[in-house]
């Protein structure tokens, strides 16, 4: 992870505007444990480009792995009314396995919330 931020920071010096080596950034800084520092850096892009969901995601992930389940809560539904869950996948296999857990348990036990509620209806 270390010299995958490096070689990451790199390439952001050279062209700002990429979005990707941005985000590999957050993950190699996700992966050292430095969750702020990847948080920051994902709010950064996401004000460049708001509705991209791979950004959105990995946010969710860290809002949820602080304890602010509201928050995770509106950014995966952000993610889900963009459309495009299929960085979802990927993303996994980048979480640690404790937090791969977390967002498993969490959006399983919201899509049971949200049936049950349907079912109510």
């Amino acid at each position: 992870a270390p010299g995958v931020y490096q070689l990451a920071s790199l390439l952001v010096e050279l062209d700002a505007s990429d979005e990707a080596s941005r985000i590999l950034c957050a993950d190699a800084l996700y992966q050292m444990g430095c969750i702020e520092e990847a948080h920051k850096l994902l709010l950064l892009a996401l004000s460049r480009n708001p509705q991209r969901s791979p950004i959105l995601a990995r946010l969710a992930l860290l809002q949820l792995k602080k304890g602010f389940m509201y928050d995770g809560n509106q950014l995966l539904k952000k993610v889900i009314k963009i459309g495009d869950t299929s960085c979802l996948l990927p993303i996994m296999d980048i979480f640690k396995d404790e937090d791969r857990k977390l967002m498993q348990t969490h959006c399983h036990f919201r899509a049971l919330t949200i049936l049950k509620d349907k079912q109510e209806d």
